[in-house]
């Protein structure tokens, strides 16, 4: 006989347990099948192990630099293999705590595969799942579940001239795997991936050159961010080739030859392809329903649920942002649709974006290039080398950028580049949420000397009321 649930979620990553979570402390009866582990990409292959690693650099860095600080050291040396057991080390305990949190919550985790079935002896209607152990000797399952949560994820995609053998040629899964580092590199791609991974790498020592097809980092974000962040790793030893095409990736005597279009050729120790994620909607039975998909995700409401009522879907496999806390908030928007509570559609221009490149970046809401025509705005601006505290800990790049609606007095959005912004970039993210105006940021009395203060002064500069600038 089939096993019953009340919720069954497809993917224990950020946004499947989160979910998961949620709807058992409502009291449903949940379960999740997993293929590898619950954490999914952002614990296990993105979020946690690059930034242990970047950790690891910035505290190379800061070895480096000490003498400029009055303290004198011998010469540092990299570890590279016990950095690699620190990243793991966290990625463990951060595991174990998911799992405790799972049990705790009574919510039942299966290992292995689950393929939806459309309308079957099991239920009439699509959405009983079967499991496929990854422990073969068990047999397999068909669960019935009242709804499905679909938190699949994503993979890091690739181009046909560059296939990928996680070896030679490899994406930020094979990156996370290496055992030594490689003296020399070409990163293919600089989005949020490519840059972090070139900052890391080039802080621990290695030759990287960033090739990138359009004509600046970093495209999402603001043009005088993406000016300032190249201006820093150029200055830092980075190679970056903008409007520059990879055309092919050759492989001979443990080297990479890679022709770029209109240059000379590289050659390098290894090839890092950071173009981006591609959502899997393949492999587990979505043909056998009528859930509509495409190679840019599962189509979904702004309920996130799909062509189904019953089935939702949330995460990197639908075409939202591909962050692990717009997962988690999904996960909770669409069980509390599913518990048939007040839903208000989440607003993906208001999310928090952090990019953990040193300097670091963050922004929230609108960025000078994408606000509407129709409003009317001013933009504030603070230099942190005009900062007390950065100015201490020796870290005085960057800005920070606030855009206020002259009409509404509304704040519209906040871009830093600088020390610690993905932390700072919480302020701006709440003052949007709470729908506070650039003026009550900017006389609400901030601590000094703190780096907030920077947000402070770039509110009051969009009134022409900054004291320090």
């Amino acid at each position: 006989m089939a096993e019953q649930t009340d919720l069954l979620i497809l993917g224990g990553g950020t946004g499947g347990y989160v979910a998961a979570i949620r709807a058992a402390q409502s009291g449903l009866k949940v379960t999740i099948v997993e293929k590898y582990k619950l954490g999914g990409t952002c614990l296990h292959k993105g979020c946690i192990p690059t930034k242990a690693l970047l950790r690891s650099a910035e505290v190379y860095d800061t070895l480096k630099a000490a003498n400029t600080f009055g303290i004198e050291t011998k010469e540092a040396v990299v570890n590279f293999k016990k950095i690699q057991e620190r990243k793991q080390s966290v990625i463990n305990q951060l595991h174990k705590g998911v799992e405790g949190l799972c049990k705790k919550n009574k919510i039942t985790v299966l290992e292995g595969e689950g393929a939806v079935l459309g309308p079957s002896i099991f239920s009439p209607v699509s959405g009983a799942v079967a499991v496929t152990f990854n422990d073969k000797s068990k047999e397999e399952e068909i669960i019935v579940p009242k709804n499905v949560i679909i938190a699949t994820g994503s993979s890091p995609r690739t181009l046909p001239n560059l296939p990928l053998d996680e070896k030679m040629i490899l994406s930020s899964d094979g990156m996370l795997e290496l055992e030594t580092l490689p003296e020399s590199i070409v990163i293919v791609g600089g989005g949020v991936i490519g840059v972090e991974w070139a900052s890391l790498l080039n802080s621990l020592g290695v030759k990287v050159t960033i090739v990138e097809f359009l004509d600046r980092l970093l495209i999402n974000e603001s043009v005088s961010i993406s000016r300032e962040l190249k201006k820093s790793l150029e200055k830092k030893g980075i190679r970056i080739l903008l409007s520059s095409k990879v055309e092919s990736a050759e492989i001979t005597d443990e080297k990479v030859a890679v022709t770029i279009e209109g240059k000379e050729p590289i050659t390098v120790d290894k090839v890092m392809v950071a173009i981006g994620r591609s959502p899997n909607v393949e492999g587990f039975g979505l043909q056998n329903t009528s859930v509509k998909y495409n190679p840019k995700g599962i189509e979904v409401n702004e309920f996130y649920q799909t062509t189904e009522g019953h089935i939702y879907a949330i995460g990197d496999c639908i075409d939202t942002m591909q962050l692990a806390h717009v997962a988690m908030k999904e996960g909770e928007l669409a069980v509390a649709h599913i518990l048939k509570e007040t839903v208000e559609p989440l607003n993906y221009t208001n999310v928090p974006r952090g990019v953990y490149t040193n300097p670091e970046i963050a922004s929230v809401g609108y960025v000078k290039e994408n606000v509407p025509k129709e409003k009317k705005v001013k933009i504030g601006t603070f230099n942190f080398s005009g900062n007390g505290k950065s100015l201490v800990y020796g870290e005085s790049e960057g800005f920070v950028e606030v855009i206020r609606d002259l009409e509404t007095d509304d704040l519209l959005g906040v871009s830093i580049i600088g020390p610690h912004a993905t932390d700072l970039i919480t302020e701006a993210s709440t003052a949007i949420y709470m729908d506070a105006s650039p003026i009550e940021i900017g006389e609400a009395i901030h601590p000094h000397p703190t780096l907030t203060e920077a947000i402070q002064e770039a509110a009051l500069d969009t009134y022409g009321k900054a004291i320090h600038k």
